[in-house]
This record gives C-alpha cells, structure tokens and sequence, in this order.
C-alpha cells in the first residue's frame, strides 16, 4: 500500500500481544523509519484496531512514541472521521476512565497529533534527546517569529523540571524499557475470569500433522474432526447433535485449559435423509444447509447461556441453494443462526482456515460480526464468491453487454478474459491483501492456531464482564 509515497510497511507501526513481568498486555509501537512515524490512514485505523481488541478485552497498554503526526500529503484521509486520528486519543480517555491501565514511552520525536497521544496516558516516560511539542521549532519560528531549539521547546529536562508533563526521564531506551518493567510489575492483579478454565493439556496428536489433513482446494475433501483434535486439548471434542445437520460441526472442548465452544464447517461430503421423507441425499461439505444452520443457532445460544467462549473455524462456501433448499426455509434458519452470532456477548474468536465465503463468512462470525480476533491461515481465501465463480459471472456479464454492442469474441478472447478477471479476483482473495487492510488481525501458521488461540482466550478472560444475552425476534 501508498507505494505512490514510497511506501510504508506495516503502515508504520507494530501492534500485538507480549508478556511484561508474567502479565499480558497490548504494545503499540511507531516505526520511525517509515516516515518519521507518521500516521498513514491505515495507520490510524490499525492503532484504533489494537486499542479496540484492548478495549474489548480489557488489555493493559503499552505505547512506545517516535510519530510526526499525520502524514499531511494524505490528511483528508487522516484526519477528519470517526475513524481517523483523533478516535486514538478518544480511545485513550476511555480506556482510562475504563481503569484499563496505559504506559507510554516518548522515545523520539512526537510532534502535533504525535504529542497528545501520550499525555492522554496514565503514566508518562520521556528519554533525553526526544521531543514533545504541539508545534516543532520551525512552526513556531514560521508561525510567531520565536526562535527556540528543540530542546528547549519540548526536551525531556523542559517537560520533567518545567512544564511537568512527563513522570519519569530516562536516560535512554534501555533505561526507559526498565522503568516500564518496574511499573508493571507493581501493577494490582486483574479481576478473576468467569469462563471456566482448569490445567491445560496437550493435544494427543502433533500440531504439524495439520498440514497433511487440510486441503486447501475448495473440491477436496477433509474431516475437519482431526484439525480439531490437533488443537484441543487432550484431543477431546463433546459433538453437539452429530448426527444431525452434519456440514456444521459443534461442540465442546477446552484450548489452553479454557472451556469453548466450537463451530467448524465439516469439509467431508455427507450422506442423509431428505427433511420429511426417507429418501437419501448427499450434503456437499463446506456448505451450510437449512439443518446445520438451525442446530449451530441453538448450540450458540446454549453457550451464550453458559458463559462459554466460542471459537469459529471457517472453510466454508456459502449456504445451500436451489428449490429444495428454497423449500426447507434455509433463509429462515440462516436468519437465525446469523442473529444468534450477532448479538452473542461472550467472547468470540474466528480462524479463516480455507474459503469463507458470501453470507456463510457473516453467520461464521465474519469481521462484521465482531470477533475479539480474527486469524487467517495463509490458505484462506476471503470473499463474496470464489474466484472462479466470480471471473465467471463477470465474463458472462462483459460477454452480453459486447453482445448487445453487436461485437463478436472468439474463445481464446473469452479466455483471456476469464483468467484476467480470475487473477484480479486471486489477488484480491490473498489473505495478504486483507491483513494489510486490517480485514484480518493475524496470518498465523496452521501449527501454531492452538497458541494463537490460547493467547486469545486468555486476553478476553481479563473482561469479567459478561452483558445480559437478547436475540430479539428469531424466525422459527
């Protein structure tokens, strides 16, 4: 992205989880190699993105500051909106007034919107030889004809002997990391969780051997039975309803210790016997049908009743179509499974393993349906349709429309025309593309989605507070 400005990975900043003496916290970081640390808009919504899952989960924050401000060339997109800039230091005041505690770190040169973000934090450390001001020296020369150094104006000794801004002054970076330590490790302990954990156990079978079950081929088929029991532990899945509604598997399980509930779309083709008859049909895997729809609902609203996380795990390609589906009121029981994931208030958490796609993405519990996070594996592919089946409809589309033009086109044009589109399409469905637009929080190795969601689990355990659980009007 903004390879027209040269650039900026990461969008300029690094967000993620660590431990800081034993305790889990949010860090966010400005890179100031990457424009001095200037906020790009993505950049914006990626610090918002990471204070948002910490305001979610009631993650302690640490910043580490070196930002110019706003990335002026591209201002109108910074600046102005809910979800722009200033939200970062709306955000700060929440989660203060939230008691979620914030320690910021001036390790560089902070400058305009770059200065408020720290001062709007609990605790304020500077390091000599960095800035903090409103308007750097060449502003104010420009603006009212004062002439100061930066130092002067907004040095660590000004801000600690003067202006009284900062609380601790530190020599340098590895003077000021210490004192971050030393501050967190007399911070009082966070409230008792209410989700049920007990001693964590390992899987049975080895994390790797994800790699030989899961296809990544939307036609392939695969249990998705044994990628659950290379992540749960001790191998252990209570199947909910296994025989009915086969495409959605559901159950309990406990990950890291934490009790959940899981709901994965079942990639094997199944066999069953038609709603109200006994006539045998096959149930093509990946697709959710009126049954599994209905009984992931019901499963959903059971953990919600049961103060239960629920963990997502996607390859699916939308809901069943055609008369029969019609018929058996798949948008009815859709609608229901949808409502049930939306207005869940326990924690919830998605993995994109292979396809997610259409409306089964929002009953998954898409990005739209906040997810506290929301991990991709490097197969996922994430749209409203396959990429086939979209160069399809598009070509068809582009084919009558030069039809009607009286324009005739040869095959090896339609061709190229398919694989044109299909490769656009390709590249838009790359997990890549959506975690640089924050569509996704992590693309993590298929071996290492037991971690990621240990680490997940515990981050939401920190909120104890669980609202009270209302669907509204449910089709039934």
């Amino acid at each position: 992205m903004y390879e027209e400005w040269g650039g900026a990975p990461s969008a300029g900043t690094v967000t993620g989880l660590a431990r800081v003496c034993g305790r889990l916290f949010m860090v966010i970081a400005n890179d100031a190699t990457v424009k001095a640390g200037a906020f790009f808009p993505m950049t914006a919504k990626k610090v918002i993105r990471a204070q948002n899952i910490a305001i979610e989960n009631r993650i302690p924050t640490i910043y580490l500051v070196d930002s110019a401000g706003v990335f002026l060339p591209l201002q109108e997109d910074v600046f102005p909106d809910t979800d722009d800039f200033g939200r970062v230091f709306r955000n700060n005041a929440v989660m203060s007034a939230m008691g979620i505690p914030q320690v910021t770190a001036i390790m560089g040169m902070c400058v305009a919107g770059g200065a408020y973000l720290p001062v709007m934090c609990d605790h304020i450390l500077m390091t000599e030889g960095s800035g903090l001001f409103l308007a750097g020296p060449a502003l104010v020369q420009a603006a009212i004809g004062q002439k100061s150094s930066a130092e002067e104006l907004g040095g660590a000794k000004m801000h600690s002997q003067i202006s009284g801004t900062v609380d601790f002054r530190e020599p340098d970076d590895d003077a000021c990391l210490a004192r971050i330590r030393a501050l967190v490790d007399k911070m009082g302990s966070p409230d008792p969780p209410v989700f049920s954990h007990t001693t964590s156990r390992e899987p049975l079978f080895p994390a790797d051997e994800i790699y030989g079950i899961f296809s990544k081929e939307a036609a392939k088929q695969y249990d998705m039975r044994e990628l659950i029991a290379r992540i749960v532990d001790g191998s252990e899945f209570e199947e909910y309803r296994a025989e009915y509604g086969e495409t959605l598997l559901c159950g309990y399980a406990r990950i890291g210790g934490w009790a959940v509930g899981i709901v994965a779309n079942q990639k094997k083709h199944v066999q069953t016997l038609a709603p109200g008859s006994d006539q045998k049909r096959i149930e093509f895997g990946g697709v959710i049908y009126t049954e599994s729809a209905e009984k992931a609902a019901r499963f959903i609203l059971d953990c919600n009743q049961n103060r239960i996380p629920l963990v997502f795990l996607h390859d699916v390609n939308g809901f069943m179509v055609g008369k029969d589906a019609e018929w058996s009121g798949i948008i009815r029981a859709g609608a229901k499974m949808v409502n049930a994931v939306a207005n869940s208030v326990v924690p919830k958490i998605s993995v994109i393993c292979g396809g997610s796609f259409g409306a089964g993405h929002y009953a998954m519990c898409g990005k739209a349906y906040d997810p506290r996070f929301l991990f991709a594996w490097p197969t996922a592919r994430y749209a409203v349709m396959s990429g086939e089946a979209a160069a399809g409809t598009l070509v068809e589309i582009k084919l009558k429309q030069l039809e009607r033009e009286g324009k005739t086109v040869d095959e090896k044009v339609k061709k190229e025309l398919f694989e044109s589109v299909r490769a656009t399409y390709e590249h838009h469905t790359d997990p890549r593309y959506a975690a640089a637009r924050l569509w996704v929080d992590a693309i993590i190795d298929p071996a290492q989605t037991r971690d990621a969601l240990i680490w997940a689990l515990e981050a939401a355990a920190l909120n104890p507070e669980v609202k009270e659980f209302k669907t509204g009007v449910l089709q039934t």
